[in-house]
């Protein structure tokens, strides 16, 4: 199987270092010809994760997105959300046919409001089968630096998935598989404006207390948002295991399970967490454009905040954190008078 990789940023990067890890050859995709060149020179990328170094012998560079994608059989898609159109506008229309696509995306399309899975099936007829997706508790430092780390894939098709989870699986990262396409991301995606709730209050100056609350409840609304969304076979506070292996491979769908309150947890609490960093400047008073011009990076929270306050508008979950994120990031709401509010609804 050979692998194609859409975005070099921090997480992308740490993709690809997996990958290579496992001496898998890649087409990766750089936006330039000068950070190939560079990149090919002193085997790190030049911009993300220097302390990660590649045998680039198992790299063909590209500045062009389909020459990667039709090089590849199944093409990693890793860019921030907002960016994710503009990367794949202008490609053929079957240009994706017979391949397989992993979302490492942890957002929504903004423009759109879609996943990216109901994205491509609009704009490419792309089938969910072929659909896959890469979300957990993993900040791409941790995996630069070989630290244990836990990913979990998604898809319909479970021996495919498996396959694919196999590629990526090392001495530093264990792999686990679900079928929760849809769950695990919604779930990525709410844990970013939980995470910018948390900076928010760290800002603010709540101490571990309120945030140890202000998360569990976080945990527990957003529970409450995939069983109202219909997610199927999610498993809320408990653990069922498979009857016959016990292997924790084999559990189901589980709302307390890495991909889901892992990863929010790590999102919230890390001081490597764009999210909570985004946040905590929000909190000590800056403004959101402030706040975004001091970051180098993407903080996904920012527009999911309002992507999910309008898709809430037809599922109807109760989720006052989410919504008051929301209005604090988009409506001017003050930091301090929307966390009072929070305050009356903790339980």
């Amino acid at each position: 199987m050979k692998f194609g990789i859409i975005g070099s940023g921090s997480w992308g990067t740490a993709l690809a270092k997996i990958l290579t890890d496992n001496n898998n050859k890649i087409n990766w995709w750089l936006r330039s010809d000068s950070n190939i060149s560079i990149f090919k020179t002193r085997r790190h990328n030049p911009q993300y994760l220097r302390t990660a170094f590649f045998d680039t012998s198992l790299i063909n560079f590209s500045t062009d997105v389909e020459d990667v994608i039709r090089r590849s059989d199944c093409v990693v898609i890793v860019v921030p959300s907002a960016f994710a159109a503009d990367a794949l506008s202008g490609l053929a229309a079957n240009v994706f046919e017979n391949k397989k696509i992993i979302s490492a995306i942890k957002g929504i399309l903004p423009e759109q409001n879609l996943l990216l899975n109901d994205f491509l099936k609009e704009q490419f007829n792309f089938p969910l089968k072929n659909y896959f997706t890469v979300l957990g508790p993993c900040h791409a430092e941790e995996v630069a630096a070989e630290k244990l780390s836990y990913l979990t894939f998604s898809g319909i098709d479970q021996a495919a998935t498996q396959a694919i989870a196999m590629r990526f699986k090392t001495p530093y990262l264990s792999t686990l598989h679900n079928s929760d396409i849809y769950g695990v991301q919604y779930a990525a995606i709410l844990k970013n404006i939980y995470a910018i709730g948390a900076g928010i209050a760290h800002g603010l100056e709540y101490g571990d207390n309120f945030l140890s609350v202000l998360i569990a409840n976080s945990a527990d609304e957003m529970a409450g948002f995939l069983r109202k969304a219909g997610i199927q076979n999610l498993q809320v506070g408990t653990i069922d295991h498979h009857p016959e292996t016990h292997s924790p491979h084999k559990k189901t769908t589980n709302y307390a399970a890495s991909v889901y309150l892992g990863d929010l947890l790590v999102t919230c609490y890390s001081l490597y967490s764009r999210n909570r960093t985004f946040g905590n400047m929000i909190g000590k008073g800056y403004s959101v454009q402030s706040a975004q011009l001091e970051m180098s990076m993407v903080a996904e929270g920012y527009n999911a905040s309002k992507c999910m306050y309008l898709i809430n508008q037809e599922v109807k979950a109760e989720m006052p954190i989410a919504e008051t994120i929301y209005r604090i990031l988009w409506n001017e709401l003050p930091a301090d008078k929307g966390f009072e509010e929070i305050e009356k609804t903790l339980v």
